[in-house]
């Protein structure tokens, strides 16, 4: 069945709840003037209405409600133990969004949150002084697009460009933007940073079809890919998670042919390459919501409260797509996810 799309470069949102200390933020003001048939509730806090109890996550995505609040307690997290760390010792990540206009039926986000609406810190100066006072202890590799896709989002909130304004004046910190969206828009008026790297998770068409509903297709994403290489921009290629599906040796293998026509592989940063894991707890709530999902109720193994593909496969996948980049780019460029 052919993936049906939503346009995720102008979202429409019928309903915005502000909380009211924030409902005077320039911020604020700048994103509710973008929406002026929405209906705008002024709330006390944000969790009043994510965090309400027995949501129905398949149906909020069909009708995203949008939150503006300010991020409060901690604002930058250390990496998970899922993540890559691309050899960087000093690895974290903030959420300054939280939730996707992506409907990913794989994605642990689901498993995370109890509501499918989407939250937007307008507070983001605080964020950056956050980030500051890290910075004068150390360097600072931070993810910043790990709880949405900001990508997806800059046109509404534009906090992509103020993230690449505010790693401008900083070299000791780097900035990746993790994304499923093809905005050639953003491509064409990048400017390329030294400190910021685009991260494109790639994935076979096949995959996309299935499981990653309303994203770019793959040759969208690889063709922005490319545009922001030939713009001097850093990119990387993540292939992780790859997801397992009947056929799949098939499946990426097509997509690499593809990779490699449209993609100029001595101008990639490095690629990423990991086989789907996940909390154990996180599953246990995605099933909840997705009983009839093939790609979560796989019978995964089980190890120190994740769950991920059976060794034999996960190794079979993964040293897959590692050789066939090693004829390829250099093994310095290759990170592989190790459980």
């Amino acid at each position: 069945m052919k993936n049906l799309k939503k346009d995720y470069f102008n979202p429409f949102f019928s309903h915005i709840y502000v909380e009211k200390s924030v409902r005077n933020h320039a911020r604020t003001q700048k994103i509710l003037a973008k929406f002026p048939s929405a209906r705008i509730i002024e709330i006390g806090h944000y969790k009043d209405v994510f965090c309400r109890s027995r949501q129905n996550l398949r149906l909020q995505h069909h009708s995203q409600k949008l939150i503006l609040a300010a991020r409060q307690g901690t604002l930058l997290y250390e990496g998970a133990p899922v993540c890559q760390r691309f050899g960087n010792e000093h690895f974290y990540y903030t959420s300054c969004a939280m939730n996707c206009v992506f409907d990913c039926e794989y994605c642990y986000l689901k498993g995370m949150y109890p509501s499918a609406n989407i939250v937007v810190f307008v507070n983001l100066e605080d964020i950056f002084a956050e980030a500051e006072r890290i910075l004068e202890h150390h360097s600072l590799y931070l993810c910043v697009s790990y709880d949405t896709d900001l990508l997806a989002l800059e046109p509404l909130i534009g906090y992509v460009q103020e993230w690449c304004d505010f790693a401008s004046r900083h070299d000791h910190l780097t900035i990746e933007i993790r994304t499923k969206c093809a905005s050639k828009t953003f491509v064409q008026h990048a400017t390329p940073l030294p400190n910021v790297i685009y991260a494109y998770t790639i994935s076979p068409q096949a995959v996309i079809e299935a499981f990653e509903h309303h994203t770019a297709s793959l040759a969208d994403r690889l063709s922005c890919a490319a545009g922001l290489m030939h713009a001097g921009c850093p990119v990387r290629l993540c292939f992780d998670p790859m997801i397992y599906m009947p056929g799949w040796k098939q499946h990426y293998q097509e997509m690499m042919d593809q990779v490699l026509c449209t993609i100029d592989v001595d101008k990639m940063l490095d690629i990423s390459i990991g086989t789907f894991r996940i909390s154990q707890d996180y599953l246990k709530n995605m099933r909840k919501q997705e009983p009839d999902s093939a790609v979560i109720w796989f019978p995964f193994q089980k190890d120190d409260g994740y769950c991920h593909y059976p060794d034999s496969l996960m190794e079979e996948m993964e040293c897959f797509l590692t050789g066939q980049f090693s004829e390829k780019i250099g093994r310095e460029k290759i990170f592989r996810w190790n459980v």
